[in-house]
């Protein structure tokens, strides 16, 4: 893409901020290029939040009847997936898997909940809890 190409339709999702993209300048070089959004880019951004914001809502409905743990409401919430969530807490995902089962979360010893804990930014009772939708 040529530095006049770069797209500048103001995406929301960028919140007034600004992202750097490489394109070819006139003599033929990359150059960086600072771009205020993409609309298209934006849509598809979009579909992926509300698409998480449902699993989060699901997630919920699905502590709330004591099919899954509170940790499945939190995974989603903070925008995160078995995988990513494994990463992040050092846990493998069969592990995260596991501990989405109720019974299982509620045997967890505090050094385990205190990972995700630290993970989500919540205190334990956060994590241990879901708040009414």
């Amino acid at each position: 893409m040529k530095t006049e190409q770069v797209p500048q339709d103001h995406s929301p999702s960028y919140s007034g901020h600004k992202k750097l993209l490489y394109a070819v300048d006139e003599s033929g070089h990359y150059t960086e290029v600072t771009s205020s959004g993409w609309e298209v880019e934006n849509f598809a951004t979009q579909m992926a939040v509300d698409d998480l914001h449902q699993l989060c809502i699901d997630a919920h409905a699905q502590v709330k009847t004591g099919l899954s743990s509170p940790l499945a409401y939190h995974m989603y919430k903070h925008r995160l997936d078995v995988t990513s969530l494994a990463q992040a807490s050092g846990f493998f995902k069969w592990q995260v898997r596991r501990h989405l089962k109720p019974t299982i979360f509620r045997r967890l010893k505090p050094r385990k909940l205190n990972l995700y804990c630290a993970v989500f930014s919540i205190s334990l009772a956060q994590l241990t809890s879901i708040p009414e939708l």
